[in-house]
């Protein structure tokens, strides 16, 4: 099977309802041939957007997926890629965030040559940034759209209040704000962020949404919520607690959109098939309540 598409928002790209991502690509040291490789196993299962940031495995990622688009002509133009910026050290002791305008486009365009392309579907900046200038940002925003370097702009680990405040600046909509938000991690769908999403109509991207290992760990919340999902998988057919983990999130009326970050073709392929698995309400909230070991109230 592959993957279904969706429009990001009314005004947003359409993109695969499952992305890859290419945090840990750099760590597990993937060749340029094993990436093309890869690739072309996300587009067989219709995976066609690959998210990544300039600070991945310390801006290596972006070159790594650059190199693999380059080396097979008509490659990037099968794919969408989002990248994010303002989180990095900057040469200095200190790790630390700048969305100044300066720092967005000198970002930008470091970019776009790790990449090897004339244009980014989608940048986001990465965290919040205290010393964030909502002016600034626009201004940059708007510069890089003007100019076509990059079409659509979104936001990453943005509260609801700091989506409205660049929102407020901006002459355009933002089109996604990407999350943290798993079976093990809530607070996305309980602190307004997901709220805010349906209202504005916008679909959300989930990073870590397996937990980032957590829901394989030797602990007493990961083991209520395993033997939950295992018990769902079992339920609805013969589906892995990986595969009911991310119906879980496809479940959810904001239209999550989860990041996977295998780069095994086995793994990619049932996580493709957990779009197919139907959860029940009952199911979904029993696996809630699994996670906080709580009836509901």
């Amino acid at each position: 099977m592959t993957v279904s598409r969706v429009q990001l928002s009314s005004t947003g790209p359409e993109v695969s309802r499952l992305a890859q991502g290419w945090a840990s690509t750099v760590r597990r040291g993937v060749t340029v041939d094993q990436a093309v490789q890869h690739i072309h196993a996300c587009l067989e299962l219709g995976i066609t957007t690959m998210d990544n940031a300039a600070i991945y495995g310390g801006g290596a990622a972006e070159a790594l997926l650059g190199a693999a688009l380059a080396a097979e002509p008509g490659l990037r133009e099968r794919v969408e890629i989002i990248t994010k910026c303002s989180v990095g050290d900057w040469g200095t002791s200190l790790y630390h965030y700048d969305t100044s305008h300066e720092y967005i486009l000198s970002s930008v365009e470091h970019s776009l040559q790790e990449l090897r392309t004339d244009r980014i579907d989608l940048l986001l900046i990465h965290r919040p940034d205290p010393l964030m200038d909502a002016d600034e940002v626009a201004e940059a925003f708007t510069e890089l759209r003007d100019a076509g370097k990059v079409l659509h702009f979104g936001v990453s680990n943005f509260a609801p209040s700091q989506f409205a405040l660049l929102s407020s600046r901006l002459a355009f909509p933002l089109v996604t704000n990407e999350v943290q938000v798993s079976v093990l991690h809530h607070d996305a769908m309980l602190d307004g962020t997901l709220d805010q999403c349906q209202q504005l109509r916008i679909h959300p991207l989930a990073w870590s949404p397996l937990g980032g290992g957590r829901l394989f760990a030797d602990s007493p919340e990961a083991a209520r919520v395993q033997a939950e999902l295992a018990a769902t998988g079992d339920e609805l057919g013969d589906y892995g607690v990986d595969q009911v983990a991310l119906a879980w999130l496809l479940r959810h009326p904001a239209g999550i959109l989860p990041i996977v970050g295998t780069l095994h073709r086995e793994h990619l392929a049932a996580a493709a098939a957990a779009e197919e698995i139907g959860l029940t309400r009952e199911q979904w909230f029993r696996i809630w309540v699994a996670r906080t070991g709580e009836r509901l109230p």
